[in-house]
């Protein structure tokens, strides 16, 4: 089982009822898998185990937005400290001098 057929199990799977649960009923899917969803009390999914053929596997849940939200705070740290630096020394040269032209 892929990580993109897990996603459609995860989804697919009806809310718990008992939201005091750590893993919920066992489901057995078209393949032969055998199919346990795992939550945290409050009832927000955090993967589901897969056995399949004797051997268990744990498919955790990605939660796409959190991901891109980190994406986005890495990047506003990283352009608001490339601003302080550069106002504290810019990267371009010193040119306050004096001109005079020689006659």
């Amino acid at each position: 089982m892929n990580l993109r057929e897990a996603r459609e199990v995860i989804d697919a799977l009806p809310a718990d009822p008992d939201a005091s649960r750590m893993f919920g009923q066992a489901y057995e899917t078209a393949d032969g898998s055998t199919v346990i969803p795992v939550a945290k009390p409050g009832a927000k999914p955090l993967g589901i185990f897969v056995v399949k053929d004797g051997k268990a596997s744990y498919v955790p849940a990605v939660d796409a937005g959190r991901i891109a939200m980190m994406g986005i705070l890495v990047g506003l740290v990283s352009a608001t400290l490339a601003g302080v630096a550069m106002v504290r020394r810019p990267p371009w040269p010193d040119l306050h001098g004096d001109i005079s032209r020689s006659h």
